[in-house]
């Protein structure tokens, strides 16, 4: 197995898509994030995550970190999203715009973003793989790896073609390590058997486990009466020996601090407590919600303004709760942005999706259940 990249920090990561915004306006709250990253820093973190497509995260990520602590004193994540760009010059131009973005001045890991069956070949055409290797030369970045959202034979496939990457980052969490289309499991052992470090993301699946039915918080709650549900979501995926640096994308003071407090002196889960998450899986294996992450990669691109993670979040409280009537009337106004049945089945958002989602379908779910 590859060293170890970081051995000095806890292993809590700190997700800086999901910032918190001021009411109303949509806009980062940067007062609120600065205390945020200053008690995760005070508490031992030092890791951050942002991505050139993370609406406002470079930018705050400059305000609230960069421009306030030493260099040296934190590691900082980027990304480079070969989707969004119409060529490879334009693809190699997003890391320049990165670094002006953060103020960083190098990255200390570097990430080809989300590789899946419609991308994959975008980087090789672009000659991204040998420009990670340009750019590790050239001391803008300390290490490269990338994100993943695919198959576990596609990721076998890249792992051969690409020993050199250094690590890999997997959507891992206790709901998606046998599912048949993440294949948590399946992925994160590729990663092992080739032995290179995995960083987590949505370890509590855009916050779905921080706040799961009651009936399977009660389960957890008879087990460890102080436990919050996220923390056993966030020790679950940190228990697994290859496991480099867990991300959260904290987006309350609460959340961090709730985080902070099981990584800062993380245990791993006992068997008895693997066997209390196996029964709450089984519970959570009832409700057929919508698997979004609220990631918001299909926002900016939908024609129509629709906001469709929020969309999705109001129609999966009904999923797991019922309440027609109280669901029909937050419908109104809470998702914000046009409804569900303005949608004119472009398919952009499916195409940017990295749950691969049938978004059109669910949508159309949305206007028979709330509209009608």
């Amino acid at each position: 197995m590859k060293t170890e990249l970081i051995d000095d920090c806890m292993r809590l990561g700190f997700g800086m898509m999901r910032l918190p915004r001021i009411d109303g306006t949509g806009t980062i709250d940067l007062e609120l994030s600065k205390k945020m990253v200053d008690a995760f820093m005070e508490a031992g973190g030092k890791y951050f995550d942002t991505a050139y497509i993370y609406e406002g995260s470079e930018e705050a990520t400059k305000a609230v970190l960069c421009d306030r602590y030493p260099r040296e004193s934190y590691y900082l994540a980027d990304k480079l999203n070969a989707s969004v760009s119409k060529d490879e010059q334009e693809a190699k131009h997003q890391i320049h715009v990165s670094l002006e973005r953060t103020g960083a001045g190098y990255f200390d890991f570097y990430l080809l973003h989300g590789i899946d069956e419609g991308n994959h070949d975008k980087f090789e055409r672009f000659g991204i793989w040998e420009y990670m290797k340009q750019l590790k030369q050239q001391g803008l970045i300390r290490h490269y790896g990338f994100s993943f959202h695919s198959s576990p034979e596609r990721l076998e496939e890249v792992l051969t073609k690409h020993p050199d990457a250094e690590f890999v980052q997997l959507q891992i969490n206790y709901t998606d390590w046998e599912d048949p289309v993440v294949c948590s499991r399946r992925c994160y052992e590729i990663a092992a058997s080739h032995g290179i470090p995995v960083v987590v993301m949505e370890p509590v699946k855009g916050g779905k486990l921080a706040d799961p039915p009651q009936q399977a918080v009660d389960i957890m709650r008879k087990a460890a009466p102080d436990a919050s549900p996220a923390s056993w979501a966030l020790r679950y995926v940190a228990s697994l020996p290859n496991v480099m640096m867990v991300l959260s994308g904290m987006s309350t003071f609460e959340q961090m601090v709730d985080n902070v407090k099981t990584m800062r002196y993380f245990q791993p889960l006992s068997n008895e407590e693997c066997r209390v998450l196996e029964e709450v899986r089984q519970v959570l294996r009832q409700f057929n919600d919508i698997a979004c992450t609220a990631c918001h990669y299909c926002t900016p691109g939908c024609p129509m303004g629709i906001h469709i993670p929020e969309t999705f979040a109001v129609m999966n409280v009904y999923k797991m709760y019922g309440n027609l009537g109280e669901v029909r009337n937050d419908y109104t106004w809470r998702p914000g942005g046009e409804k569900a049945s303005a949608c004119i089945q472009c398919g952009q958002c499916e195409e940017a999706c990295p749950q691969h989602l049938p978004i059109i379908r669910l949508l159309e779910e949305v206007v028979d259940t709330l509209e009608k």
